[in-house]
């Protein structure tokens, strides 16, 4: 049996990847590993158009290197893996040392501007510009009819034989 969601509505072509997209966030949002804040750094209507927005992730205990930050896709990932110091015997280890991986899915048009860290903040600056404003004027073609008529009359024209020439 087929799966009907509200994105199967005949009204909605090209929606399928924003489905997928849903999924996918809800899936990785479950991990609360490192906490986060996403916050509007530029006025409702922006700078000239110019929307920005900070995502701060507190990441206590890692270094720059043991960062990254990377765009794929559509897709902002942060990952922190810190190595394990073997040298090291605890008796107590209440400050956590694991890997993790956050992925935000970016929106069209949004791009990474810099990456700080400060004070155990990662601070991550995203810009987005406002989109110029374009019509774009379709023009309409023959219909499909006249085109297959068209190769028709062209495949016949080409089929018939040049005249000869016969010597007198």
């Amino acid at each position: 049996m087929a799966r009907v969601t509200p994105f199967t509505h005949p009204l909605l072509l090209g929606f399928d990847g924003l489905e997928q997209l849903l999924d996918r966030v809800g899936r990785l949002s479950n991990d609360g590993y490192p906490p986060f804040n996403i916050e509007q750094t530029s006025p409702d209507e922006g700078e000239g158009g110019v929307h920005r927005f900070r995502i701060t992730l507190a990441v206590a205990g890692f270094t720059r290197d043991e960062l990254s930050v990377t765009v794929e896709g559509n897709e902002l990932v942060i990952k922190g893996k810190q190595a394990d110091d073997e040298d090291r015997a605890f008796l107590h280890r209440g400050i956590a040392a694991r890997q993790f991986v956050r992925v935000f899915v970016l929106a069209d048009g949004l791009d990474v501007e810099t990456a700080d860290l400060e004070n155990g903040l990662l601070s991550i600056d995203l810009v987005k510009p406002e989109p110029s404003q374009t019509a774009r004027r379709i023009e309409i073609g023959a219909s499909a009819e006249d085109n297959r008529a068209r190769d028709a009359k062209e495949v016949d024209a080409r089929e018939v034989p040049a005249p000869r020439k016969t010597a007198v």
